[in-house]
Order: C-alpha cells, then sequence, then structure tokens
C-alpha cells in the first residue's frame, strides 16, 4: 500500500502564486506515476494573511504545519508589507525559527540547452541556518543588530560549536553519498574567533569521514574560484550569511537563480523553498520561471524518502528532475533561460514530459 503524504501550500507573495501552484501540479503527476498519494493543505502566509489574519505567520499556519509532513514555502515580498510587519521576522525566518530548520541545501546543477556560465556545474551548498551573523537568527528574543545612538549600528555574529557539528555532519552526509569532496568557506584570516570556530569544527568532524576529502578556502577567494571553476566544486558547507551570497552567485553561474532550488531541514522537518525572491516586477505577468520551485519540491521528496525510507518520493523526485531537464533539453523555457515560454507553457510542458516519460526512469 502507498504512503499518503499531507504537504502544506504557502503561496507567499509576488510570484509565489503563480510557481508555487505549477510545483505542486508537477508534483502531483510525479506522484501520481509513483503511485504516491499526496494530500495538499492550503494555508494562509504572507502579505494576503495580514488582511485576514493580521499577521503574515498565523498561529494557525504554524499549529497546522506541526502536523504535516513537508510544506511548500513561495516567496516573500515582506520589505513591502505594513509597519509592524515589515520590522519583524519575515515569513521565512519566522518558520525556519519555529521549526528549528538548521540546514539550508542548495543545489546548483547546470541545464543542458540553459545558457550557463559554467556549463557543467554540479554543487551543493549546505548553509548553516540559525546563526552566523544574520541578525535576525542569532539571539533566541529580539534580533543581534541593535543602534546605541543614531549615528552608530552593532551587529553580532553568533557561531556555536554545536550548531556547526550538527550541519557539518549533514554536509558530510550529503558529501558521501555524491563525489565524496567537501569545501569548507569561512574567513579565519580575519574573523579569526567566529568563522575560525566554523572551520576547526569541521575540520573535526572531517575526522568521522575519512572517506571525504576536504579543504577550506575564503569567503573572497571562493567567489572568485565559483566563477572560475565551479565545476570542481561537490558540496560546500559555510556559515549563514556567506552560504546566503555563495549560492545565489552558484545559481546564476549555473543558468540562472530561477533554477536554485533548495529545502530548510531539521531532523524532523523539511520545507521546500526557492533560493530566489518574490519578484514584484513580473508579478502576474505569467512569465516567472518556476523551474526553482518544482525542483525545491523534488528536494522535499528526496528528504520525505529518506525520512520515511520509502522509495516511492525517491522515485517521484527523479521523474520530476527528469521532466525539467528534457522540457528544457527541448528548447522550451522561460525567458531567464533564453527561452519563450509562459510559466503556464513550462508547467505543462513538464506534466506532459513526466507523463511521456515517467516509465522510462
Amino acid at each position: 500500500m502507498s504512503t499518503t503524504y499531507r504537504l502544506g501550500v504557502l503561496e507567499g507573495d509576488g510570484i509565489g502564486p503563480e510557481i508555487v501552484p505549477a510545483a505542486v501540479e508537477i508534483a502531483t503527476a510525479a506522484a501520481r506515476a509513483t503511485g504516491t498519494t499526496l494530500d495538499w493543505v492550503t494555508l494562509p502566509l504572507g502579505a494576503s494573511s495580514i488582511d485576514t489574519h493580521g499577521t503574515p505567520v498565523p498561529d494557525e499556519t504554524k499549529a497546522a504545519l506541526d502536523g504535516l509532513d513537508g510544506w511548500y514555502l513561495g516567496p516573500h515580498d515582506s520589505v513591502s508589507y505594513p509597519e509592524p510587519h515589515k520590522s519583524d521576522l519575515n515569513p521565512s525566518g519566522t518558520l525556519r525559527k519555529h521549526f528549528q530548520l538548521f540546514a539550508n541545501i542548495r543545489p546548483a546543477k547546470s541545464f543542458p540547452g540553459a545558457t550557463a556560465v559554467c556549463d557543467n556545474a554540479d554543487l551543493v551548498i549546505v548553509r548553516e541556518n540559525t546563526e552566523g551573523f544574520y541578525a535576525d537568527r542569532n539571539t533566541f528574543a529580539g534580533t543581534g543588530e541593535f543602534m546605541p545612538t543614531p549615528d552608530t549600528a552593532i551587529m553580532l555574529g553568533i557561531i556555536t560549536r554545536e550548531a556547526t557539528e550538527r550541519v557539518a555532519r549533514v554536509a558530510f552526509d550529503l558529501a558521501r553519498s555524491r563525489r565524496k569532496k567537501l569545501t569548507i568557506v569561512h574567513k579565519a584570516n580575519v574573523l579569526k574567533l567566529t568563522t575560525g570556530l566554523f572551520r576547526t569544527v569541521c575540520q573535526e568532524v572531517a575526522k568521522e569521514y575519512p572517506d571525504v576529502a576536504v579543504d577550506d578556502f575564503h569567503i573572497d577567494a571562493m567567489t572568485v574560484h565559483l566563477v572560475r571553476r565551479a565545476q570542481d566544486f561537490d558540496v560546500i558547507v559555510t556559515e549563514n550569511m556567506f552560504g546566503d551570497i555563495l549560492s545565489d552567485l552558484a545559481g546564476e553561474i549555473s543558468g540562472s537563480l530561477g533554477t536554485a532550488p533548495s529545502i530548510n531541514a531539521s531532523a524532523d522537518r523539511a520545507m521546500a523553498q526557492a533560493s530566489h525572491g518574490s519578484a514584484p516586477d513580473i508579478d502576474g505577468q505569467d512569465i516567472a520561471n518556476p523551474v526553482a520551485m518544482i525542483l525545491s519540491g523534488a528536494m522535499l521528496f528526496e528528504w520525505l524518502a529518506a525520512r520515511h525510507d520509502d522509495p516511492a518520493p525517491a522515485k517521484a523526485a527523479k521523474i520530476i528532475e527528469a521532466g525539467v531537464a528534457r522540457t528544457i533539453a527541448s528548447g522550451t523555457s522561460t525567458r531567464d533561460l533564453g527561452g519563450s515560454a509562459t510559466t503556464t507553457e513550462f508547467t505543462t510542458a513538464v506534466i506532459k514530459a513526466i507523463e511521456a516519460g515517467a516509465g522510462q526512469d
């Protein structure tokens, strides 16, 4: 008998109501091909939720997510929220903090048929997601950013052994399942105590993985290495802010930020979330690239397969990935990848590719 997975749907803002439904349609088609049953639960979040519930992340949404197997989170446009919501922790940060989703896993892979700076990149950035130099995540209450005077601003950067060890093990486990190469990114030559601790702890964890080759680079040098030779890297582990910056760069190098997926995960929770923002400049035009959201869903399926020891979601993930790859290789893609397809046209093409090729995967 197939397992039924209950998954949340939070469309968010901007292009979210276009790309999230596209990802849901495609996930449903792939699940159907594997005999997996999905029960989608739509929940309020974002600007529309402020209108209906007085807050972008209602307590009822968090309570409902607590009983689900995982969820899709669309992008948010929190900078456009009215106060006090604009100054509060944004929706994705709220959920990551509430559910302690400490590992943000962001692949960057080039697609045949799409224009890319590096046409054979295939790497994954594992970003520590709960502390570091992001002020909205490095304190229990309030933020790590404050102004003692109108002309002085202070930011705290927090690195702990516990958080570094757990994200390092996620990264090493991932590297062991791939090409057995891991790169630690830090700035220990300047931030000796904070990112120095991050590097040291990762190197200590490396002793548990003698089969994984390990190197390390300063963050500034790493940006150059990614541009010059992205194909040489496999898994990269780093702190919060560095990971955010590097993953955007890696996404663009491999073709487009519109193809950059991610999941935010703990040992027992996972949230599919595209790496890009809400793109309000193209909101409602049916031209947004849904690939990042679609592939984020595939990553969630892989996580479900591992957590529940169920091969069916993993097979559905492969079907989704193959359907997207075949569609782009055939010449059907959105404008950011050099094509002319609308969001709707691309979604339809991927579903047709899944239906035509599911039996081959």
